[in-house]
């Protein structure tokens, strides 16, 4: 059989190169890349990184300095900024305070929520546009010399104003309060500033003042109180704001203003302001001119149509008034260099700082000496303080203070010396029971500082101990407490002069202030009722019966 021709073999044409089409493609990228610096200098509206991140170009920026200034990523920058807290468009020679204080402290385990983080980003900017100063501030203005309010205006106020001899104390828990207010309600939030008041702290909002300037239209703020025409409780008595039908109120028919009077002797009127409906109306008013000295917050986590806001903005509900006070309260540097130079001195070289604050109050039934022993038992119990050991001097620690651990014990009160000076005795004459020595100190200066600037010193010098005990019912350790993110020990009062309380200290589940005087009208039921009883995270306080707390 003749075989067939053998045909050459053939090789099978290649495969087109995975490379051949991409290099025109990468050399057009490299061409767009080379021209971008030329097209950014010759730009008349140079585009911002922003910008040229949505023309899908992605840019990364490189210090020039590498040792120079960590980025914001850095542990520094985190703290500094309070994880994202703060915004960075404050220089820091402007308020030491506001990026050095918090080195004072141990790093909180409290972060704020990434969405309460966006909303003060954006209340800054409403500040900017609206705030004191501006043209839309002096066209709002306007609005008071008329009988009515506006519709459709685009920028809407509170004002707060302190309550006449109101504690420092009182006055930042109520400041805290109406401000978190303003963040719901979207209202530029502006601060009357007495004399008393003047040169405490630094402003808190970038490129904008939050003081209320002179020659605001409506006079004598101070004077307001629970029976001023201008009060919500009157204009409702008077039916010049209605509620029956919120939704259907005109801005037009309701006054230029109102005055909301939440200080304690408050009424049911006033406390209507904790409702669903009447938020809906005051909603309306341009101007809302409000004065109390309760920190209030537990309130606003009643009305129905704030309650979704607030969740987003605390997870956390206890961390409220940790996450707003270091948001809003910078000594300014004058007292910064009082607390700082103090905490330097005396406070820094001790491992544990242990903060004692100490209030009084009118009527009580407790002698000094009864609450002395009520403080050290409490202290020794709860294992705070080491106990003394009566059969000991105090030469027997000298040989373990280059050695043992040391702690500070920090004694703040009205009367500091009093309940200081023995405790400083106690631990001078004996010694302890585990040869741990104790050092007692008491901040300095109550005869040359103004009372609010001592005052402010004490609760900061206060919020940079690691431990707190404090006497119940004391906003002035509340402030203290709450700026460190730490539960306190708080020292319950005996019922009289000579019976001890039983337990001396109990340890609070929330580090929340409490709402001394809550309303007692429930507006979901319409009647009087508990209202420690309506929602799971707010109840009533350890050291205040009819008093409201936020929990977690």
């Amino acid at each position: 059989m003749d075989s067939k021709p053998t045909r050459p073999h053939r090789r099978p044409p290649p495969l087109p190169s995975k490379t051949s089409g991409v290099w025109p493609v990468a050399l057009l990228v490299v061409l767009c890349f080379a021209a971008l610096p030329l097209f950014l200098a010759l730009s008349r509206a140079r585009p911002t990184l922003s910008d040229v991140s949505q023309m899908g170009v992605t840019v990364t920026v490189h210090d020039e300095d590498p040792a120079g200034t960590p980025p914001e990523s850095s542990p520094a920058n985190r703290d500094r900024l309070l994880g994202g807290l703060l915004s960075p468009d404050i220089g820091e020679s402007a308020c030491l305070s506001r990026y050095k204080s918090s080195l004072h402290r141990k790093p909180s385990p409290h972060s704020p929520s990434p969405y309460l983080v966006s909303r003060l980003r954006k209340y800054e900017a409403l500040h900017r546009k609206c705030g004191p100063g501006t043209l839309f501030y002096k066209k709002s203005l306007m609005q008071l010399t008329s009988a009515y309010s506006m519709g459709l205006v685009e920028c809407t106020y509170l004002v707060w104003t302190p309550c006449g001899g109101s504690h420092l104390g009182d006055r930042m828990l109520s400041m805290a309060s109406a401000f978190l207010y303003a963040l719901l309600t979207h209202r530029v939030f502006v601060v009357h500033v007495t004399d008393d008041m003047a040169g405490l702290f630094c402003e808190p909002f970038p490129a904008a003042s939050w003081e209320l300037p002179a020659g605001f239209l409506v006079h004598n703020l101070t004077q307001l109180g629970r029976g001023s025409e201008h009060s919500y409780a009157n204009l409702l008595g008077a039916k010049k704001i209605k509620t029956d039908d919120p939704a259907g109120v005109r801005s037009e028919s309701l006054p230029s203003y109102a005055y909301v009077h939440l200080e304690h002797d408050y009424q049911q009127l006033d406390q209507l302001f904790f409702c669903d409906d009447d938020q809906t109306v005051l909603a309306k008013v341009n101007w809302l001119i409000l004065r109390s000295n309760l920190y209030f917050t537990p309130g606003l986590f009643l009305v129905p149509q704030f309650e979704d806001e607030l969740r987003w903005m605390f997870p956390a509900r206890d961390t409220v008034f940790h996450h707003i006070g270091r948001y809003l309260f910078h000594p300014s540097n004058k007292v910064w260099e009082l607390i700082t130079r103090y905490h330097t001195s005396y406070m820094a070289k001790f491992e544990e700082n242990i903060g004692i604050q100490i209030t009084t109050f009118a009527g009580s039934k407790v002698s000094s000496e009864e609450y002395f022993k009520q403080i050290v038992a409490c202290t020794s119990q709860e294992k705070i303080l080491p106990e003394i050991d009566p059969n000991a001097t105090s030469s027997a620690n000298e040989a373990a203070l280059a050695t043992t651990p040391s702690k500070a014990v920090l004694v703040s009160s009205a009367q500091p010396s009093e309940y200081a000076e023995k405790l400083k005795a106690m631990y001078y004459e004996h010694a302890t029971v585990t040869g741990e020595p104790v050092s007692v100190l008491q901040p300095a200066g109550a005869g040359k500082q103004a009372p609010n600037q001592k005052a402010l010193v004490e609760m900061f010098l206060q919020s940079y101990c690691d431990v707190s005990v404090v006497s119940g019912r004391s906003t002035v350790g509340y402030v203290g407490h709450g700026l460190a993110g730490v539960k306190p020990w708080l020292l319950l009062t005996p019922t009289n002069r000579t019976a001890s309380a039983n337990p001396p200290c109990i340890q609070t589940t929330s580090m929340e202030p409490c709402f001394h005087a809550p309303p007692s009208y429930d507006c979901r039921a319409k009647k009087d009722g508990d209202l420690g009883a309506v929602l799971r995270h707010v109840r009533h306080c350890e050291d205040v019966g009819d008093g409201l707390k936020l929990y977690h």
